[in-house]
């Protein structure tokens, strides 16, 4: 997840008429925002479809904006728009998948991208919600290994009753596919951390603590409204 905290930021957009490559500090409803830097990190955005409609999330409460950016996509960006849109990585501390979307929807153009950034000598983070081995039907974590540097996941409670009740998943059995993917991609990628959000109603940090602990992989807290 992002923080939006800097003063100026910089994006890459695309429309229909021109304005490919274009940076800005602000963006328009009309606009595709893929890429944009915080705090030293160049972040893409590569989907606006999710695999949760979590409660918190500001596309389901009425708005695709995070700070002073719109985030929804017009259009599914190719991977050379991605590629294109990243930049030199060489100006970045990471380059990080996530934006108002689940980046693993599109399992193929993240891993193409990841490679061909990689290759360039990025240091590579996916946030996500760890539900990618449930909506592809099969383990994906061993494409991560030698390509993917860190993971972030969403975990978000510490039961599956509280999980469903703040993040509403849209297939079953979400919550156990999260802990299993967690336990699955620290076999292959060095840095995997588990989130959760301190201030939604019934969520027990400290026992979110505890399922990353157990997991083997670090835990970080994050706080409600504090996008990050």
């Amino acid at each position: 997840m992002i923080e939006v905290n800097e003063k100026k930021q910089h994006l890459y957009r695309i429309s229909g008429f021109g304005e490919t490559g274009s940076t800005v500090e602000r963006t328009r409803t009309r606009t595709s925002v893929i890429a944009y830097t915080l705090r030293g990190n160049r972040y893409l955005n590569i989907t606006s479809h999710c695999t949760l409609r979590c409660t918190f999330c500001p596309k389901f409460n009425g708005s695709w904006e995070v700070g002073r950016y719109g985030l929804r996509l017009r259009h599914a960006p190719t991977a050379d728009e991605i590629v294109m849109a990243a930049g030199d990585p060489a100006r970045y501390g990471e380059i990080v998948f996530c934006g108002l979307g689940e980046p693993t929807k599109r399992l193929d153009v993240l891993l193409e991208v990841a490679e061909r950034l990689h290759d360039e000598g990025a240091r590579i983070r996916i946030n996500t919600d760890g539900l990618a081995n449930l909506i592809h039907g099969r383990d994906v974590t061993p494409a991560f290994s030698g390509l993917i540097d860190a993971v972030s996941i969403s975990m978000n409670a510490h039961d599956e009753l509280t999980y469903n009740r703040h993040c509403r998943p849209l297939q079953s059995r979400a919550f156990s596919a999260m802990l299993a993917f967690s336990r699955h991609v620290r076999e292959h990628v060095p840095d995997v951390v588990m989130t959760a959000v301190d201030g939604l109603p019934g969520v027990d940090i400290s026992a979110c603590r505890d399922i990353a602990d157990g997991i083997g992989v670090a835990f970080r807290r994050r706080i409600l409204d504090v996008v990050g």
